[in-house]
């Protein structure tokens, strides 16, 4: 996979992609990482990006000639068979969750338009990007901290990124559900207990026990997932016995 990141400060993303998972996915070959500072692209000595927006108002607007220059210089370099995705990092975007971090994975090229100030030109979004994302209903100063979560979720998904296939396969949201609790050694901590089944060598019963937990923790936690989620017959026992258990 080929990244390129659109930005007025490429220097927030060396600590990123220098570390951890990141780094081990670029050393693999998994990825490749490309910080373009797109002031570089603007068409006049000054080097602005920003200008006043039309009809007045408060805050400057990202002018269109740089981005697109920068993402038609993108393009060019990746050489890559499909079209690449361009992501516009924005509050008005959709929201960004597991599923969609699944669904860019199987991405070729991802192009992320990082902004400052007060908005970009329409014509960006009208004509240049595919998709503009959201990590939550809150307002950042810039795109770069939205643009480094979204990466951080996609990268980690790519084939041996993280050394086993199914570390990720269980992970909260992947399911529908949430993640099941997890415990390791010692099996006694101050008196403080592993569950036994997990210990009991039985993989039918651990499955179970992880299902029912996860299905639990989302009751418990995150109801809301549980609107669309398809629930098994043995699913449905368990959240009218959860149910009892509260009253």
């Amino acid at each position: 996979m080929n990244i390129d990141v659109l930005t007025l400060f490429p220097e927030m993303f060396h600590g990123v992609f220098g570390q951890s998972i990141l780094k081990k996915a670029a050393e693999q070959e998994a990825v490749k990482y490309h910080v373009v500072n797109f002031r570089d692209f603007a068409d006049n000595k000054h080097h602005t990006v920003d200008d006043y927006p039309y009809g007045g108002g408060a805050g400057m607007v990202l002018k269109p000639q740089p981005i697109f220059d920068a993402v038609e210089e993108c393009k060019k370099n990746a050489k890559s068979e499909t079209s690449p995705r361009v992501i516009l990092l924005c509050p008005q975007g959709k929201r960004h969750n597991q599923m969609l971090a699944e669904e860019l994975a199987k991405e070729e090229h991802l192009i992320f338009i990082c902004g400052h100030y007060e908005g970009y030109d329409e014509r960006i979004r009208q004509h240049v990007v595919t998709d503009e994302i959201s990590i939550g209903d809150f307002v950042l100063t810039g795109g770069e901290l939205g643009a480094m979560v979204i990466i951080d979720s996609v990268v980690r998904l790519l084939p041996n990124v993280l050394g086993k296939e199914e570390s990720h396969l269980q992970d909260s949201f992947s399911t529908g559900l949430l993640e099941h609790p997890h415990y390791t050694r010692p099996a006694d901590f101050r008196g403080l207990k592993v569950p036994e089944v997990l210990t009991s060598g039985n993989h039918r019963l651990i499955d179970e026990w992880r299902e029912k937990e996860s299905l639990k923790r989302t009751y418990e936690r995150r109801p809301d997932l549980l609107d669309t989620y398809e629930l098994s017959k043995k699913q449905q026992e368990w959240l009218l016995e959860f149910k009892n258990e509260k009253k």
